[in-house]
């Protein structure tokens, strides 16, 4: 059977700060390798039959952790990484209430705004929603990435405009499972695990 999990990676001290990660490359804390192990274990027990994981160490060390349970060879993408953040990257988001309000205001609220260097949220979408086309009918697939990479990928990949826009982002180390119905794919359930 056909279906795909998109885990978000554990806790980073980035996480934990309030920092804006992005393709900055933060390495999991110590409790995201503890949520990355309890995860696994519940992951494990469902066979998966691939590990595609963002090249981000964050994600890719989630992802040995599954592939250390299963006997399974992590596979790379960098199309899964996190939306490159430009001039966000490795801020706080009291720093950005201060020194940024406007465009943290328009991102807090959901309205429209641009960082410079920062890719768009169509361009995420678009590269994370590749990957996962590419990985559509592989039996149970695992595929490891980012908060924002996995919003916007599912709307993307699901053809659901402004589903990014309602849904909260996926909890460090929870789940989103989905499955085919018919000739589209279809979001089983959000923000699972452990």
């Amino acid at each position: 059977m056909s279906r795909i999990l998109l885990w978000r990676h554990g806790l980073t001290g980035f996480n934990a700060e309030g920092r804006i990660q992005g393709q900055y490359d933060a390495p999991l804390a110590d409790e995201g390798v503890q949520q990355a192990e309890k995860a696994a274990e519940l992951l494990a027990a469902l066979a998966p039959e691939r590990i595609v994981s963002s090249d981000l160490s964050r994600a890719r060390r989630t992802a040995e952790v599954l592939g250390a349970r299963t006997g399974l060879t992590v596979e790379t993408d960098p199309r899964l990484r996190e939306r490159h953040w430009g001039d966000w990257q490795g801020r706080t988001h009291d720093e950005l209430a201060t020194d940024d309000p406007e465009r943290y205001d328009a991102w807090r609220t959901g309205r429209a705004f641009a960082v410079p260097g920062a890719e768009t949220t169509a361009e995420v979408g678009a590269r994370t929603a590749a990957a996962l086309a590419d990985v559509a009918g592989s039996g149970l697939v695992v595929v490891v990435s980012h908060g924002g990479a996995l919003r916007y990928g599912l709307e993307e990949f699901l053809v659901a405009p402004g589903l990014a826009g309602v849904l909260r982002g996926l909890e460090n180390c929870r789940w989103a499972d989905l499955r085919p119905r018919g000739d589209r794919w279809v979001l089983h359930a959000y923000n699972v695990g452990a």
